[in-house]
């Protein structure tokens, strides 16, 4: 059985989380907290990573596509090169630019440390280019590439929440505000893997807090 490892905390692995439960593959969850995790496994000890019966994987973008080259159910990427093409470049401008450039403000926003006001000038000017770019490839009907869930919306389900809120409490202003998130992820909250990948990343998020104090 497929083992994924990391933390429901962290976005990137309920990114594969939900790939795992939208095609209907038997896992198990196993909890590694950074400086907990396999080596061997994750050479720079990132989270998430997976043990197949073949070795393990990481990088959570790796992981996905292994699974859908591996795993034929239930396809997340279309059949159509270009339109699978399509799906990966929107991955790409949501985590390339979207969330590392974001990231870079997580310390303050949601763990009580200081991002300095040049980090926060600097930051800000990429995102009000890099938004509005990533809007001109989004579709938004309903899912993120189009009419068909797929690994866009893996990514932008766990990713777009963070950006927002990120956005919200360091800028004042939900830099997201003028692309339709809030009604896209109102309408996959209503799928029963984001149900459960929402509830698991809550509980979890507040076990790593503890643990923090």
């Amino acid at each position: 059985m497929l083992k994924l490892c990391g933390f429901a905390a962290s976005n990137y692995y309920n990114k594969v989380k939900l790939a795992l439960l939208e095609k209907n593959l038997p896992f198990e969850e196993v909890l590694a907290w950074i400086g907990e995790t396999d080596q061997a496994a994750s050479p720079l000890g990132k989270v998430p990573y997976i043990i197949t019966d073949a070795g393990p994987l990481c990088e959570s973008e790796t992981i996905v596509e292994y699974l859908e080259a591996t795993y034929i159910q239930a396809p997340l990427l279309p059949q159509d090169a270009f339109q699978a093409g399509k799906v990966r470049e929107i991955i790409t401008f949501l985590e390339l630019y979207l969330e590392l450039t974001a990231r870079e403000l997580y310390a303050e926003a949601f763990f009580g440390g200081k991002v300095s006001d040049r980090v926060k000038e600097r930051q800000r000017s990429l995102l009000d280019k890099y938004i509005p770019a990533f809007g001109r490839l989004a579709k938004f009907s309903p899912y993120v590439a189009g009419d068909t869930f797929t690994l866009a919306d893996c990514a932008a389900v766990c990713h777009l929440p963070l950006i927002a809120s990120c956005t919200k409490i360091i800028y004042g202003e939900d830099l997201l505000a003028g692309l339709p998130v809030k009604d896209y992820l109102k309408a996959m909250a209503e799928r029963p893997s984001v149900q459960k990948v929402n509830a698991e990343r809550k509980a979890n998020t507040e076990l790593m807090l503890s643990r923090n104090k």
